[in-house]
């Protein structure tokens, strides 16, 4: 946890941007896995980390604006906690640590819940991503699970995502740490791969670093010789000399701040020539794409920037043509760069993502639906304080070259013939991390191995 200064100082914050009523903030529980007392590991729920910092299951908290009150719901270890888990914090010990004052049991927050609303007074939550919190928010406000959804609040959703998005200083230097692990996690896995292994062994070193620092994995670690699925979470492949192995791998600190990096090397030795060739094209879209990082910038036009990089450097290998700019209005290079630039970053791999998209990326303007352009996450202008990957990629999907090619689908601008030489060829990605300052963008943590000839004497060690 950070001082009990820090989560008093962002609850005053919060609590300024409305002029009366409550702001209920629920924690998350344990949740089983396969039975009752065989649970996944505990993750606190981000917007409570983030006010409170208390990184225990069943705890919820009430901000009154009115009387500049906030209030901690919990119950007090049982004997049976403590044969169990160990001796465990009271509930004043975990309120002081987040800068509480008044706590009180369960029960109380049904009641102060059930007195607000006979009153009319506005009760603030945020909507949730979780079943179990979707019925004790019903059961609390006297709703049914879809009035939940419904009624969470637009004001509260929009002054969080406001403030979140400003990382502090102290969040800075968090993420830094996960960013540093994360580029351990990465020359760990450049190092190890060869012919033979299974991909789940080079997941399985990467966790293990990650769990060893006193951390985790920030999401599902992705380690596919098959990098031309996007999300790839099967590791049942075994290496051979002429793949491509691909890295999606963060590691998130004991905070709840996360890393993010991605990270494309051959299994052999050196790249091939042809290997080289897409890689170049990748790490040319992801330059671009950082030099355009600025404040006051449309995270827009930077993916915009690495999408032109990249249908330049397809247009150079034969694999598409016509005019660059007519075609990206087109979408025509979604068929190879069908996802977006990048995403905020912070307590959340994809930051504050259950808050809704449109409100973090997009500020609540229109959003494409066109193919490739609607999976941009952030699209806004940057600002000085925002946390963003970077993470541009060239993707050659058999089914979906398949489908475009039978619809002849943007003929103009792709030539199939060529392409079809690619088809087999996997996928590339390249992914590092980023704080937009005043004066324009610094990457996050140590530099990872990154050009061919860091990645190759890496691979040779």
């Amino acid at each position: 946890m950070f001082s009990p200064e820090v989560y008093r100082a962002r609850r005053a914050v919060l609590s300024a941007s409305f002029s009366e009523g409550l702001l209920l903030f629920v924690g998350n529980g344990e949740s089983p896995m396969n039975y009752a007392d065989n649970c996944y590991p505990f993750r606190q729920d981000s917007t409570f980390l983030y006010y409170f910092g208390l990184d225990q299951p069943d705890l919820a908290a009430l901000v009154d604006v009115d009387r500049g009150q906030t209030t901690l719901f919990g119950r007090e270890p049982t004997i049976d906690d403590v044969v169990w888990m160990g001796d465990l914090p009271s509930l004043a010990h975990r309120a002081e640590a987040a800068g509480v004052e008044d706590t009180r049991p369960p029960a109380a927050l049904e009641d102060l819940l059930h007195e607000a609303r006979r009153k009319g007074r506005p009760v603030h939550f945020l909507p949730p991503y979780r079943a179990e919190t979707r019925l004790l928010l019903g059961r609390l406000l006297g709703l049914s699970p879809d009035e939940v959804t419904q009624q969470a609040s637009e004001g509260l959703i929009q002054a969080v995502v406001a403030q979140r998005s400003i990382k502090a200083p102290e969040e800075v230097e968090e993420i830094e740490r996960a960013v540093a692990l994360s580029v351990k996690m990465h020359e760990a896995a450049i190092r190890m791969a060869r012919p033979g292994l299974r991909e789940a062994e080079v997941a399985a070193e990467v966790q293990r670093l990650a769990w060893a620092a006193g951390g985790r994995t920030a999401f599902p670690v992705i380690a596919t010789i098959h990098g031309e699925t996007l999300h790839n979470h099967y590791h049942g492949n075994v290496l051979s000399e002429g793949d491509l192995f691909l890295l999606d791998a963060g590691a998130e600190t004991s905070r709840g701040y996360a890393g993010d990096l991605t990270t494309t090397f051959p299994v052999a030795p050196r790249f091939t020539e042809r290997q080289k060739l897409i890689y170049e094209v990748v790490l040319a879209a992801y330059r671009m794409a950082v030099a355009t990082l600025a404040p006051g910038v449309p995270n827009r036009e930077v993916h915009f920037a690495a999408c032109r990089a990249i249908f330049e450097g397809m247009k150079d290998l034969g694999i598409m043509k016509g005019d660059t700019e007519e075609a990206l209005a087109a979408g025509a290079h979604a068929l190879v760069m069908p996802h977006g630039i990048g995403h905020m970053l912070g307590l959340d791999v994809h930051d504050m993502e259950n808050l809704g998209e449109n409100y973090v990326g997009y500020a609540g303007e229109p959003r494409s639906t066109q193919f490739g352009l609607k999976s941009l996450r952030l699209a806004r202008p940057l600002q000085p304080g925002f946390v963003v990957t970077v993470e541009p990629g060239v993707y050659f999907i058999p089914q979906l070259i398949d489908l475009w090619q039978a619809e002849g689908r943007h003929l103009e601008y792709i030539n199939y013939p060529e392409l079809t030489k690619w088809r087999d060829f996997g996928g590339v990605r390249n992914e590092e991390d980023y704080l937009i300052t005043p004066e324009g963008a610094r990457r996050l943590g140590p530099p990872k191995p990154q050009t061919v000839a860091e990645i190759e004497a890496l691979r040779g060690a």
